[in-house]
């Protein structure tokens, strides 16, 4: 038996048609540096149909690759909407990734179009020769420079010039649910970065998930400040999710310092933000030298990339009555995986060892714990395995990458180690490749981690592993001192004891400058191994 319903494939365009009416008067917001530049939807969709015909008149009429260069802004936005809703696929450029890297990915990927802001032209100048399938760049911006880009292969142009030259009337193109509409890559923290494409399908019912309770809860009266870039993992949804509903945008272009984020929480009065937790560790430094700082608009802030230490947490929810959730995902899961929110009889204290999770898988995202021996491991919340996970949202393969090792009987392998407990919540402790195997037993680094940001003192934290003859390997914690503050190695270890087993306790420490971080602000613990083995850390022993 059939059902009787209609076929109606999930499309951007779809989306795009829906947001820029229904939802036409709600507003984005672009941050300049002295305040805000604003746009209603209704008028980004017609900025985004005259860059779909612009991008017609180029040559775009298939599902050729779009690449934008560009920081979160109305601009991308307009891409975000254009590219994909004229049957062409999207590809965001991390502008934070190293040259080389950029190249490949440019490359791997077939872009044939780039569009750059006006700030990046100098960066993309130096790639750009490098770029074999480009063929036009289209620079963002009034009157923008665009001498540096001259000469470097590919035809040249004002974007604000294309645009006005171009109908804002486009018939948005229904192609297959499945077709690709937008591709990110991995930030290739080992090998080559790899790419994953994401379909209308997948975009459609992700935002839908997104803006579930459960999940980021999104609504009309929804103001959201995306400080997540636009180019890691589709902004983790934000975009598409708010058209979807008509929640309001505020967008910090390429000025993501506390100061001037302070500066937009003032003045946009957003009530929703969504960054790694790096982002919300500098806020917390300004705020707390500024007893005059107001951030009481903001309800909630959606934190992902790395965990978050709970000080962290109970230091903006106590001192400024700002939720900070804890969510997981990755480039591959689109990216959101689960959420944190506590069930509704947890209140209080049982409350928090729910928050400090990374969160219940939401409708639609199976997960599984696999252990070492291959065996699926129970929901007890005390068997450890690697999670594996599966769903309409989440990548079967790589981008022309026959990668069969991150994959497993269907389902993704995503290398982080965790337990999950009976009713779905999910802990990782850590990384596969982070784990520091000591005496036959695993100590989690990110649980040291947060154990030692819980200090006064401590700004961040990052543990490795490091060779032991006797254990094979035991923890070096690296620590980031906060300014003005003075705490020592056995000061740590002894604000540790009654915080994990004594076999955990690290005896290696090194106090550094900052922590080093990937291209998405991830702690990049590769460059601090590298850094032992150079023996460029200065490395004490408690007692």
């Amino acid at each position: 038996m059939r059902s009787t319903m209609q076929d109606a494939p999930l499309s951007i365009a779809r989306l795009v048609r829906h947001g820029t009416v229904v939802h036409g008067a709600s507003e984005v917001s672009s941050w300049t540096g002295d305040g805000f530049r604003t746009a209603t939807y209704a008028e980004v969709g017609k900025r985004a149909a005259r860059l779909a015909n612009a991008l017609r008149a180029l040559g775009i009429d298939g599902d050729q690759r779009v690449a934008t260069y560009q920081w979160n802004n109305q601009e991308h936005l307009e891409a975000y909407f254009a590219v994909p809703a004229m049957g062409a696929v999207l590809h965001t450029l991390n502008i934070r990734l190293f040259p080389e890297q950029v190249v490949f990915i440019a490359n791997h990927a077939e872009d044939k179009v780039v569009i750059v802001d006006a700030s990046l032209v100098e960066p993309l100048s130096k790639v750009l020769p490098e770029f074999e399938t480009v063929e036009h760049v289209l620079v963002t911006g009034e009157d923008p420079d665009l001498s540096p880009l001259a000469d470097k292969g590919a035809e040249i142009h004002s974007y604000e010039s294309l645009l006005a030259d171009a109908s804002d009337d486009f018939d948005w193109v229904e192609v297959d649910e499945n077709d690709a509409a937008a591709m990110c890559y991995t930030s290739g923290t080992t090998g080559n970065p790899k790419g994953v494409v994401y379909s209308h399908r997948s975009v459609v019912l992700h935002s839908m998930a997104a803006c579930m309770g459960d999940a980021m809860g999104l609504s009309p009266s929804s103001k959201v400040l995306v400080i997540v870039p636009q180019f890691h993992a589709m902004a983790w949804g934000l975009p598409y999710a708010a058209m979807l509903v008509g929640a309001e945008l505020v967008m910090p272009d390429r000025f993501l310092q506390p100061e001037p984020m302070l500066k937009m929480i003032q003045e946009a009065k957003p009530n929703f933000a969504g960054a790694v937790p790096t982002i919300w560790q500098g806020l917390l430094g300004l705020l707390e030298g500024d007893d005059e700082a107001d951030i009481s608009c903001l309800e909630e802030v959606v934190v992902g990339g790395s965990a978050c230490p709970e000080s962290l947490m109970r230091a903006f929810e106590e001192k400024f009555r700002v939720r900070i959730l804890h969510a997981w995902g990755m480039t591959e899961t689109s990216p959101l995986g689960s959420v944190a929110r506590p069930p509704i009889a947890a209140h209080g204290e049982d409350a928090w060892r729910y928050r400090v999770t990374q969160g219940r898988f939401m409708a639609g995202v199976e997960a599984r714990l696999i252990a070492e021996d291959g065996s699926v491991q129970p929901w007890d919340d005390e068997a450890v395995g690697e999670l594996e996970c599966r769903g309409p949202w989440i990548t079967a393969s790589y981008h022309l990458d026959d990668d069969d090792e991150k994959f497993h009987d269907g389902w993704l392998r995503t290398g982080d180690v965790g337990r999950i407990s009976p009713d779905g919540f999910l802990t990782l402790t850590d990384r596969s490749k982070d784990v520091i195997k000591s005496g036959g037993e695993w100590i989690s680094s990110v649980e040291l981690e947060n154990a030692i940001m819980g200090h006064p003192a401590v700004a961040e934290a990052a543990v490795i592993g490091i060779p032991d003859e006797k254990w094979g390997e035991r923890p070096l914690a690296s620590v980031v001192v906060k300014d003005g503050e003075d705490v020592s190695a056995d000061d740590l270890r002894g604000f540790l004891a009654d915080k994990v087993a004594k076999w955990q306790l690290p005896d290696s420490w090194a106090f550094i400058e900052e922590v080093p971080k990937t291209s998405v602000g991830k702690f990049d613990k590769k460059v601090i191994r590298q850094r032992f083995a150079d023996e460029e850390l200065e490395v004490v022993q408690a007692s």
